[in-house]
């Protein structure tokens, strides 16, 4: 899907042919709009099917009149059968003379946020400025996704308090996976970020320094919150799988105890039912008898088993 927007007096509006000062935003585009953009804008076209590569890492480079920046950004998982509720893809952002490019496999959280206008004081020409709004929008939506994580994380370890299956541990493992993704997409942005402030391959105001650095302190935040939610994490499940392993050995003690006492009677009824001579065959109130003895020995032996805490 290929979209052209400008900002204007009037506001973010959507064009049909690129101009000066226009944002092109190509979403998992067909090799016909590539093509067309790579020849109206002078973009290689491997810069621009840089980003549709899943496996594509955060770099920045400056070649050929145009400065390409790859980060990657949290978007949720929508087949939960995979694992995690969230994963990473890369974004491509190409910045030359007259436009800014953006690049991406899917639609997400980060580019919509700006085309729907969440975003405030927001210029398509301001082209510096706006790769660096994205930035800080991608660093602020990854610790938004980590509370969520943090939340979910809680909700699942009530449930693991009475559970006896693996169930909530699977959901544990795959928030745990959405943690190591983020992880290691946070540390690859936050090369890419220090590469920028250090270097400066795209012309920078002093208000842009100070929007850089808090981009900066916003990843090393998200970084530190993964590692702390990842290692929480990591401990809950271990305690939680000798817990579980625990639950399910208590109901088992409970389940040989309650065999070992409901075997009584059916012994003391064995007995009285041998094809040989017994006791009190010959009273009337036998059956009651035998009852009353198999209910006073299956008593003995549940509470004994009781005090001895085998029940």
């Amino acid at each position: 899907m290929l979209q052209i927007f400008k900002s204007t007096d009037s506001g973010l509006v959507t064009l049909d042919q690129v101009e000066d000062g226009t944002w092109i935003n190509l979403t998992n585009p067909i090799e016909q709009e590539i093509l067309s953009i790579s020849e109206s804008l002078n973009i290689p076209v491997e810069h621009l099917k840089a980003a549709l590569d899943e496996e594509e890492r955060s770099r920045i480079e400056v070649d050929e009149g145009c400065t390409v920046v790859l980060i990657d950004i949290p978007v949720p998982n929508t087949n939960l059968q995979d694992g995690g509720i969230y994963y990473t893809i890369p974004l491509g952002i190409i910045i030359t003379d007259r436009n800014i490019v953006t690049v991406s496999l899917q639609e997400n959280y980060v580019i919509s946020s700006f085309i729907e206008r969440r975003i405030k004081s927001f210029y398509t020409f301001k082209k510096t400025r706006f790769l660096l709004q994205i930035l800080y929008k991608n660093s602020k939506l990854y610790l938004q996704y980590l509370r969520r994580i943090d939340k979910a994380s809680d909700k699942i370890e009530s449930k693991l308090h009475k559970s006896l299956k693996n169930e909530e541990l699977i959901q544990l493992l795959g928030l745990e996976k959405s943690l190591v993704y983020f992880s290691t997409s946070l540390k690859s942005n936050e090369i890419v970020l220090e590469k920028i402030l250090r270097s400066t391959p795209v012309k920078m105001y002093p208000e842009d320094t100070d929007l850089l650095e808090d981009v900066i302190v916003e990843n090393k935040q998200a970084i530190e919150m993964a590692n702390i939610y990842s290692n929480i994490l990591t401990g809950t499940m271990d305690a939680y799988a000798s817990v579980i392993s625990n639950n399910l050995n208590i109901v088992m003690k409970f389940l040989t105890s309650a065999t070992i006492v409901l075997s009584v009677p059916t012994m003391v009824a064995s007995f009285f039912g041998m094809n040989v001579d017994v006791p009190f065959e010959n009273n009337p109130h036998a059956f009651v008898i035998i009852f009353i003895i198999s209910l006073v020995f299956s008593t003995i032996l549940a509470f004994t088993m009781v005090r001895k805490q085998l029940f």
